[in-house]
């Protein structure tokens, strides 16, 4: 027995995540104040997100534990995590080395260029330039390299690439550039196999005692009885302990294979590339050199490269060199590294290095996948599997001493009434091989006693819900926002994309003083108007229109908003290749969720440069000066800024985003003529002229109204939180039933961010359990939101899918990235990514929440049942007769069907209506509710009171004392007691399916691991008594005595339907009991 850790970690060891360390306070406690939580006990740990390394490392050690290797594998590895970052260092220690020169060297780049020949490009095949110059150069960051193959342009030339319209996409080319220069994968450090999980299964200390006391036994009992007789006893140890190895390591391999498809999940990054002049989405893994890749805030660089063009790019590099450090990218710094994150701004890349060929690929090459993470429930489970473990060894510490006594007394008797020893005549041998008996039997008895599957089957019912939930579109990136979910108490979810359909078009638009309809009708609109409205609709976007040359349908790419006005303008009559090439972007603004709205600068064909903004309409409105008329003349906007005030009011009131489009000429002598002017230059924001207001219809998500409903009935309370218009908000607020009535809108139930900004700590924490609906939030509005929750006690789930969204993913309980819309940021802070960004999805996450901790509890409820019968039967049984019923091979059996199979069969049922008709469960309340004790209690009293019963009058009742044979009779009776127990065992897993339902057996059909379980059990059992019979001790039992023994196991269903009528208090048993050693901790520590 050892109290192991599979770890170490270093005080000064960084935070496993990045962030500070939550509030562990919960409002969702039955538990009185006294019960708070004890801050010396290292099993509490309610949330493992940002637990420091020294608790986890706490909770290891104080764990009671037979095999370290299988039960922390799961676990986080605190000695590999140090060793992981060391390998880190090593290799980031290059792109440091280099970043140092290319910094020494910049101030005298021209004279490097002049001075310093570089090797003429090696032809690759197809290609004027060869693998090792391209990763050399960028490698190196290589400037001068860059600029003698003749700057971006010569070089995409060399590699056959148009920087405008990308590669050519088909697959020759495809093939041809993997030849050359790589695929965009690496090697990937193989799992575990097999033989491994078979090696780390047996390496249980009891297990291996067990081996060895087999091993004496069988020396002896040949010595003693021969070859033909004598192996029995050891081999039949031996097969057992055999059968619990293959079955554990099988069981455990089969979780292993799920995390490594989970994780391949993970690392399938979807992202666009421009080929063939049309914007497509591939794999990460299908990136090739020579692709034109656009990049965008949140996006992940998914290669080498080199920068194309790019507007306010800046780059978080820390990924690679280890400096939390925002390098922005231009002309004289255009290398980008794989794996680092665009942290602003927009720009386009030319790929140069994939997969091995990058610092980033070897990085991921050399280091594994480590699947290790607490979760909660784990760290909790460790502590109940110490405490009864602690009870279990010294029952078999008891039941040993014992044992041994009565034998050397004299007082331990055969079944024919002679003594086993008596001093003087029993020979060593004999004396020997009974003590290893007796000693074989007090291990067997800590084999069930210290239940190691307790933790693990956290691990099996995490890995079945995970593998689940994929199909359910939410993809797990952290194990413990699995279990977390089902304690959610509130939701803060956006609106665009998750509650509405994120399929937008433009249904209104106000031009002028005029409402055109329909709203792409151009012939109602002054030619002026247009004009402007396609140079500012397709200068000023992200998003890109192909017009196919076959006379097919046109292509539009971009976010949904995007691709509205896109869609819009292309109706209006807008040629987007022409717009575009008619005027050059000198500065673009990115578009801000801070500030909500975009701009670019241009300059026309004719000199004169136009800046275009795009956004929130009533921000945009407030910096107009400024409309043109339907004659297409300017007015002052003075006089009807009301008018255009109550058109967004209309079009927010039926569910309309309100996205204005506005424009102002910039005198030339206010434009910057260099680079750095460009970059400090701050695009002029006011006296705006008003050129359109459109009204974007985004639906509402069919069944997003049955799952809001759903949410609230399950005591979860659903907040939306937007960017849009407060009126929009409301309006689809009430269409998805997250505001009941009109009359709910008031404040504060409805407030804006920069309202709820302005409060102070104590009034944002008591307005914001108020509030349902924040309309036009910045995202550290819903990150001060998130925090005032979860300083009020609330388990706060958020969904986001921007780059800002980033910091209230982190600090909430659980973070839901969207994975369509959401950016690499945001889902790399996230804790789940819902794959379809459907609200449904997030309401399953939490109905699958709740299914892992009912399963845990369906499990404890059913092992524990087990734990203290077998105890008890043996223990008594030692100490009154100084046998027992259940030797070492039935033990190890039970033991098979308690901790692995039990585990299978409970751990992996499916979710039921009925747990969302459940309030939250609150992460303080007791692992083991009043109910489960009551089960419990009355299951294993029954089996206790039976088994006893037979035990000691068994030879009565079964007419067996006439038997002439008295061995056999005694075998008969202790085959019964066997039988009979594992019998109990299976039909009270059916009770175990449902602890406070009357019906266990609703829904039983469908789940075909449950039953197949059960009947894989029971034909086992049918061999071992009918068969086995010499390995387990056990005699054929007659149809009249199986009768007899599935009897007493199905006496478990009606006993249980009985005792679901008995009422348990509300106040929790364990209260009762840990109270006083609470306030005596307390008053220690005080």
């Amino acid at each position: 027995m050892s109290s192991s850790s599979s770890g170490d970690a270093r005080p000064d060891l960084q935070d496993l995540e990045a962030g500070t360390s939550k509030d562990n306070d919960d409002r969702n406690t039955n538990l009185d104040p006294d019960v708070d939580a004890d801050l010396s006990d290292p099993f509490d740990i309610d949330h493992t997100k940002n637990a420091p390394p020294q608790a986890l490392k706490r909770w290891r050690q104080a764990s009671l534990v037979l095999n370290a290797s299988r039960r922390f594998r799961y676990t986080l590895d605190l000695r590999k995590q140090e060793e992981k970052e060391k390998r880190k260092r090593m290799i980031r220690a290059h792109a440091q080395v280099i970043r140092a020169a290319l910094l020494f060297k910049l101030a005298g780049e021209k004279q490097i260029v002049s001075g310093t020949p570089v090797a003429p490009p090696d032809s690759t095949g197809h290609y004027a330039i060869g693998l090792e110059q391209l990763a050399s150069m960028t490698r190196d960051h290589k400037l001068s390299a860059l600029e003698q193959y003749g700057g971006v342009k010569g070089l995409s030339d060399m590699l056959r690439t148009n920087l405008e319209t990308g590669t050519k996409g088909d697959d020759i080319d495809l093939s041809n550039r993997k030849n050359a220069f790589g695929s965009n994968t690496y090697p990937q450090k193989k799992g575990r196999s097999f033989w491994r999980f078979l090696w780390e299964a047996w390496q249980d200390l009891t297990l291996i005692i067990l081996i060895v006391a087999a091993a004496v036994s069988l020396v002896l009992g040949i010595k003693t009885e021969g070859l033909e007789e004598g192996w029995y006893d050891g081999g039949s140890i031996f097969l057992a302990v055999f059968l619990v190895i293959v079955v554990t390591a099988t069981s455990d391999y089969r979780q292993s294979l799920q995390f490594q498809n989970l994780n391949e999940e993970k690392r399938n990054i979807q992202l666009e590339v421009m080929r063939g002049g049309r914007t497509v989405k591939i794999s990460i893994y299908d990136v090739v050199v020579g692709d034109v890749v656009p990049l965008k805030i949140g996006d992940q660089v998914p290669a080498d490269g080199v920068l194309i063009s790019g507007h306010s790019l800046a780059v978080d590099e820390s990924s690679m060199t280890g400096e939390s450090k925002i390098v922005q990218k231009d002309k004289n710094e255009p290398f980008l590294m794989s794996g680092c994150k665009v942290a602003d701004g927009v720009g386009t890349m030319l790929v140069t290095g994939v997969g091995i060929n990058t610092e980033w690929g070897l990085l991921m090459a050399s280091i594994s996948e480590d699947t290790g993470e607490e979760t909660p429930l784990q760290v909790r489970l460790n502590g109940v599997a110490t405490f009864i473990g602690i009870v279990g060894l010294s029952v078999a510490v008891a039941v040993l001493l014992v044992l041994l006594i009565r034998y050397f007394t004299g007082h331990t008797e055969d079944p024919d009434g002679t003594k086993q020893f008596i001093k003087g005549n029993t020979k060593f041998d004999e004396a020997f091989n009974d003590v290893v008996k007796i000693f074989t039997i007090a291990v067997t008895i800590v084999v069930v006693a210290v239940p190691e599957g307790l933790p693990l089957a956290v691990t099996l019912t995490l890995a079945y819900s995970m593998r689940k939930m994929m199909a359910d579109k939410a993809l797990v990136r952290r194990l413990s926002a699995c279990e977390t979910m089902g304690s959610a108490t509130t939701i803060c979810s956006d609106k665009t994309g998750t509650l509405t359909l994120n399929e937008m078009t433009v249904v209104e638009a106000v031009i002028g003083k005029k409402k055109a309809n329909p709203p792409d009708d151009s012939s109602q609109l002054p030619g002026s108007v247009v004009s402007l409205l396609s140079e500012g609709v397709a200068q000023n976007s992200t998003g890109n229109v192909f017009v196919p040359k076959d006379g097919s349908n046109i292509e539009i790419s971009g976010s949904p908003t995007e691709k509205a006005i896109l869609s819009w303008a292309v109706k209006l009559g807008m040629k987007f290749d022409t717009a575009r090439s008619e005027s050059k972007i000198l500065h673009v603004f990115p578009f801000n969720s801070e500030k909500k709205r975009g701009g670019v600068a241009l300059q026309r064909a004719d000199s004169e440069v136009h800046i275009h903004w795009k956004g929130a309409a009533e921000i945009v409105l407030a910096s107009c000066s400024g409309y043109i008329d339907s004659n297409g003349c300017l007015q002052s906007i003075n006089d009807d800024k009301e008018f255009f005030k109550v058109a967004i009011d209309e079009m927010a009131a039926n569910s309309l985003r309100c996205v204005a489009l506005a424009y102002r000429v910039c005198e030339k002598e206010k434009v910057p003529t260099d680079e750095e002017g460009f970059n400090r230059w701050i695009l002029p924001e006011d006296n705006l002229v008003l050129l359109a207001i459109v009204g974007i219809k985004d639906p509402c998500r069919p069944g997003v109204k049955d799952a809001v409903k759903i949410c609230m009935d399950a005591g979860v309370k659903v907040r939306m939180v937007t960017g849009d218009n407060i009126q929009t908000a409301r309006a689809i607020a009430l269409e998805c039933g997250i505001l009941s009535s009109a009359e709910d809108a008031t404040g504060p139930t409805i407030i804006e961010g920069r309202v709820f900004r302005d409060l102070s700590d104590k009034e944002r924490e008591q307005v914001a359990t108020k509030i349902t609906v924040m309309g036009r939030s910045s995202p550290s509005d819903k990150l001060l939101l998130v925090q005032a929750l979860r300083k009020g006690g609330d388990v706060v789930a958020v969904t986001g899918d921007g780059t800002n969204d980033a910091p209230a993913l982190h600090e909430a309980d659980i973070g839901l990235s969207m994975g369509i819309q959401g950016t690499e940021v945001a889902k790399e802070s996230s804790d789940i990514i819902i794959l379809d960004d459907n609200f449904s999805s997030v309401v399953k996450v939490v109905r699958w929440g709740r299914s892992v901790y009912a399963n845990i509890q369906k499990f404890i409820q059913f092992q524990l049942t087990v734990n203290v019968a077998a105890l008890v039967i043996n223990v008594v049984a030692a100490i009154s007769s100084g046998d027992v019923p259940l030797n070492s091979v039935q033990l190890l059996w039970v033991n098979l069907i308690m901790d692995t199979l039990g585990a299978l069969a409970l751990a992996t049922e499916p979710p039921t209506d009925n747990l969302m008709h459940r309030s939250p469960v609150g992460r303080r309340e007791p692992l083991i509710t009043n109910i489960m004790w009551r089960n419990l209690l009355i299951q294993a009293s029954y089996q206790v009171t039976v088994l006893l019963v037979l035990n000691f009058e068994g030879m009565t009742i079964l007419h067996l004392k006439d038997d002439p044979d008295s061995t056999h009779a005694y075998k008969v009776k202790n085959t019964l007691i066997f039988n009979a127990f594992v019998m109990c065992q299976l039909f009270n897993e059916f009770n175990a399916r449902k602890p406070e339902e009357i019906n266990c057996f609703k829904g039983v059909t469908k789940n075909y691991l449950f039953m197949g379980i059960i009947g894989f059990t029971l034909i086992l059992q049918i061999i071992i008594i009918e068969f086995l019979g010499k390995f387990t001790s056990t005699v054929r039992l007659d149809w009249q005595l199986w009768l007899v023994s599935i009897g007493i196991g199905i006496i478990s269903w009606p006993l249980a339907v009985v005792g679901k009528l008995i009422p348990v208090p509300k106040t929790p048993v364990a209260s009762y009991f840990t109270k006083p050693f609470r306030r005596y901790t307390s008053s220690r520590n005080a």
